[in-house]
């Protein structure tokens, strides 16, 4: 069987990568790709058969880039994972907690260890591009006083030793990811369904829109909203519920908001999570 080909955002041994190998198997071939955009173009350009993004973290929130592209773009959601993010100190191999004075990694994840630079004031937080990057260019770099920040597999991709594991200031830090490809496929079991909406302006329309759910005891898991980009003041709703479109409580509850929306897309029906 041929190997699908997965497409992320970042470098190697990026903690995408690693959900990817969760979501779709440890035999896969990765595509990083430099930015989100082109994650989409491989996929739907056939040069690679799925993608995954991070949509949300626990901790700083939603990506609002992705919320976006899910809805200027036509690929669908077909899986779903929340991943525990592991932040460590990698070094290349043979150097010390002694002889490090700077730490590069991204400053998203330079943040989140805030308590490990408190208690090592001589070491530097030094920004980079990406948390896998860093670790390929200590690798590539020959530094010798320098460690980076990022996810345990990358350690493994690029031959470096993980010094210290779990440097992280929150142990409770999951970035829920989205796996995408060019059609949708059928779930059985638990599942999850993503749309997203615009109502006409009116008094109580967001209440009519959730009613429809709540009517049927449909359950929402999640709620975000985005400014419509060609319509000043006007707003894009982007819902998760539990259940599948193809469910006919779900139908039902779609077919009552057709009736009141202007703008209704699926983006796709997905098995849900297991914890």
């Amino acid at each position: 069987m041929a190997k699908k080909k997965v497409a992320f955002q970042g470098e190697r041994g990026a903690n995408s990568e690693v959900a990817a190998r969760k979501l779709v198997g440890d035999n896969i071939t990765s595509v990083p790709c430099e930015s989100f955009e082109e994650l989409f173009d491989k996929v739907e350009g056939r040069k690679a058969d799925l993608g995954v993004i991070p949509i949300e973290n626990s901790l700083i929130g939603s990506i609002h880039k992705n919320y976006d592209l899910l809805l200027e773009r036509k690929l669908v959601v077909i899986g779903e994972l929340n991943l525990r993010i592991i932040h460590c100190l990698i070094t290349p191999k043979g150097v010390g907690m002694s002889r490090i004075s700077k730490v590069y990694s991204h400053p998203v994840a330079l943040d989140q260890c805030r308590d490990f630079f408190k208690k090592h004031p001589g070491i530097a937080p030094i920004s980079y591009y990406d948390t896998a990057g860093s670790v390929k260019m200590l690798a590539e770099s020959g530094l010798t006083n320098s460690a980076a920040i990022a996810a345990p597999y990358a350690a493994e991709i690029y031959g470096m030793k993980l010094l210290k594991k779990s440097i992280e200031d929150e142990q409770s830090n999951y970035t829920r990811f989205l796996l995408l490809a060019k059609k949708p496929v059928k779930v059985k079991g638990a599942a999850k369904t993503s749309i997203v909406y615009s109502m006409p302006d009116g008094p109580g329309v967001l209440f009519k829109a959730l009613s429809v759910f709540a009517l049927r005891d449909i359950n929402l898991t999640r709620i975000e909203s985005r400014p419509a980009r060609k319509r000043a003041w006007q707003y894009y709703f982007y819902i998760d519920f539990e259940g599948s479109a193809g469910e006919e409580r779900v139908k039902f509850a779609l077919d009552h908001l057709n009736e009141i929306a202007n703008f209704v897309r699926i983006l796709g029906s997905y098995p849900k999570h297991k914890e």
